[in-house]
């Protein structure tokens, strides 16, 4: 009895042990989170994934479908999975620990009590360095020790499969495999084993189901005798390994569609016996495209930007490769420089929780653009990713823009340039409104010539001004705004000839909840615009001009709180549209004017809101309006950073909470159900750029965080 007693004793824990998390749980984990198409995740909400262990279930792009990523260790002659779900699959480690931080995702496994592995993801994020920026690679450390104080025989195992190359697992995918010389002071004489594969078929800037239909995939390791390698059909490859603790050395010559005996691409190594000491193993996952994107820049004129790593390397694929290899220990150093910088300053103004939030956002919001060009020349592209893919779009652009105000608000020129370009040539936008977005579908920004695009003229009108007063007032960079006045003019003259303070019926950057007239929010948009628009005027030296816009902005400001504003009602508040007393949402507008510090909007209207949010507080947030129980988390960063608080740490802890409970399982979604903490009926937003909004604390100038003094 009391054998079999301590056999179950010993047994639940094995069964029941969890992993820890810190400092949350996100709905899908980031592993290789770099760009657009270089963007793998593991998911962990309810809703599809398994809670958050890197073992058991297969890593998958942002937009679901399995990027095969396998990960088997042997250890003195039995083999065990530490990522990935083989089929077979051997007996899977105890992740016992899970951290992640701005750049970085790591696991802590227990292989059967013999050894610990310290498996960490590093997507770094280099906003003041345009060539790390501009390597389109993520690295994965995988790290052994004993942990019984004894000397173990260990070998470990690790594969990428085709499926990374295209979205339609019908086309056929070929390879090749090879060394390259270590490049770097790092490298010294040291060469890289590398597979490279790629869709057989390139199709330049097209998309299979949102993965690239070109460029190459490399997966990278330090060569040595201790390294085997083989290419062939997953379950074969995984077998070997399985068995034998190493590869066959062999190529796989039988080019196929990517869904016809899976074909993967494998690496082995034999750690010897490890002992107390930690081995690390690197590995690299690179997508190498000679072109990133086509802009047109005059009609008929459309250029095919090239990827930015070229700009360093020319065409030189292998030097490149082999280069970011060897980066890593500097691109890890300056990494950890920035998740100190992150998590320092975000405690500092929210405290723990938005360091939890801040740190989530960071790779999700970089991987959404792609620095591309020359070195004379080089822009910041976006993608509207998971809504509608959308280039360069102005109402994304704006939610997006406070990640760069905090980290580098030079880099807010990379990603306004494009759209100033294409506005101001002539024949490519018509419209004498702001355009929506530069092409209907990434990574064609093939521009609206015939001047149809979505129509939110007040909305982008709006954001266009705010966004490039505020790059220049902190940058100093007042020629800017002397460069493209025309253009700034010509918004602030729509502006007024529109009546912007009563807005006619249109859609806002909120379209899912489709078109309304005389929105109070979308108005108070358009008159801080026509603000920044008198404030432009007044810094480029135009003082009739910036006469004109202060006077009507500041007349209608008080038409504004006249037609919008509830200060009688119970409790006080602004209405969601001019006359509809029973209506409320969330004033994030109200945002600009203290990132401009325009002063234009009466402190009694931030205290006002910020007392009502706590009022209409539901589960897992704040709901976005009077129309739906649903709410963008976005926003509600913008109105958390000019709150009490009180009530800015309501609105931090809510999204920290979604954070950890929501049911979703794709890369965090910023619309979502405010009860269920689900996606909306009919929605499925997920790994959206629009999340470097939560910086919008961070973003705000020295002493306009909270409510004015």
């Amino acid at each position: 009895m009391y054998s079999l007693l301590s056999s179950i004793a010993v047994l639940i824990p094995l069964i029941c042990a969890q992993s820890s998390f810190t400092p949350a749980r996100p709905p899908a984990i980031p592993l290789a989170v770099r760009t657009p198409y270089l963007s793998t995740w593991q998911a962990a909400g309810s809703n599809g994934g398994n809670g958050g262990y890197l073992a058991g279930q297969w890593p998958t792009f942002w937009a679901g479908q399995i990027n095969g990523w396998a990960g088997l260790i042997r250890v003195d002659g039995e083999t065990y999975t530490w990522m990935g779900k083989p089929d077979p699959l051997p007996t899977i480690v105890t992740q016992t620990a899970f951290e992640y931080t701005s750049t970085r995702s790591t696991f802590t496994m227990d292989v059967d009590g013999k050894v610990s592995m310290n498996i960490t993801f590093l997507s770094p994020v280099s906003p003041t360095n345009k060539e790390r920026q501009g390597l389109p690679v993520s690295y994965m450390s995988v790290n052994v020790q004993s942990s019984d104080g004894g000397e173990h025989d260990v070998s470990i195992y690790t594969d990428i499969s085709a499926e990374w190359t295209s979205g339609d697992r019908s086309k056929v995918a070929e390879w090749s495999r090879g060394t390259a010389r270590g490049m770097g002071a790092a490298a010294g004489n040291a060469n890289i084993a590398y597979h490279k594969v790629w869709r057989q078929v390139q199709q330049e800037f097209s998309e299979d189901s949102d993965q690239a239909a070109w460029g190459n995939w490399y997966y990278t390791t330090e060569d040595a005798q201790q390294l085997t390698y083989q290419s062939g059909a997953d379950v074969d490859v995984r077998k070997k390994f399985t068995d034998d603790g190493t590869l066959a050395n062999t190529d796989d010559t039988n080019f196929r569609p990517i869904n016809q005996a899976f074909p993967v691409f494998a690496f082995a190594k034999d750690l010897g016996s490890v002992g107390n000491q930690n081995v690390e193993t690197l590995f690299t996952i690179n997508l190498l495209q000679q072109n990133s994107v086509q802009f047109a820049t005059g009609v008929n004129q459309i250029q095919s930007m090239p990827a930015y790593w070229r700009a360093v390397y020319g065409d030189d694929e292998l030097s490149a490769v082999a280069t970011m290899y060897y980066d890593y220990q500097d691109a890890s150093a300056s990494s950890a420089g920035l998740d100190a910088q992150v998590d320092r300053d975000a405690r500092a103004v929210g405290g723990n929780d938005y360091a939890t939030i801040t740190s989530l956002a960071v790779r999700q919001a970089f991987a959404s653009v792609q620095l591309a060009g020359t070195q004379d020349e080089n822009y910041l592209f976006l993608k509207e990713i998971s809504s509608n893919g959308n280039f360069q779009t102005v109402d994304v652009v704006f939610p997006f823009h406070p990640i760069l105000m905090y980290l580098n608000p030079d880099w807010m020129k990379l990603i306004l340039d494009p759209l100033f370009i294409n506005m101001e040539a002539p024949g490519l936008w018509p419209q004498d409104y702001a355009i929506h977005d530069l092409g209907d579908h990434y990574p064609n920004a093939t521009g609206h010539p015939d001047g149809i695009a979505a129509l939110q003229p007040l909305e982008e009108c709006g954001n266009m001004l705010i966004m490039t007063l505020a790059y220049a007032q902190r940058t100093n960079d007042i020629r800017y705004l002397d460069t493209h006045w025309d253009a700034l003019h010509r918004w602030g003259q729509w502006l007024i000839t529109n009546n912007s303070v009563i807005p006619f019926n249109q859609i806002s950057t909120d379209d899912f909840a489709g078109p309304l007239a005389n929105q109070t929010n979308l108005a108070l948009k358009g008159i801080i615009g026509l603000k920044a628009a008198s404030i432009i005027a007044n810094l480029t030296g135009r003082s009739t001009e910036a006469q004109e816009y202060d006077e009507q902005s500041r007349d209608w400001i008080q038409q504004w709180q006249d037609l919008g504003n509830l200060p009688n009602a119970n409790p006080p508040r602004t209405s969601l549209s001019y006359g509809d007393e029973e209506s409320w949402g969330l004033l994030y507008n109200l945002y600009g004017d203290a990132l401009l510090e325009a002063d234009l909007v009466p402190k009694e209207i931030y205290e006002q809101q910020s007392d009502f949010y706590p009022t209409v507080q539901a589960r897992f947030g704040v709901p976005l309006d009077t129309r739906a129980r649903r709410s963008k988390n976005d926003w509600e960063m913008f109105v958390a950073a000019i709150a009490s608080d009180e009530t800015r740490d309501m609105f931090l802890s809510d999204l920290v909470k979604f954070i950890n409970e929501t049911p979703t399982a794709g890369p965090v979604t910023d619309l979502f159900d405010v009860d269920s903490g689900d996606y909306p009926p009919g929605t499925g937003f997920r790994a959206r750029p629009v999340v470097g909004g939560w910086f919008a604390l961070l973003a705000l100038p020295e002493g306009r965080r909270g409510l004015p003094r």
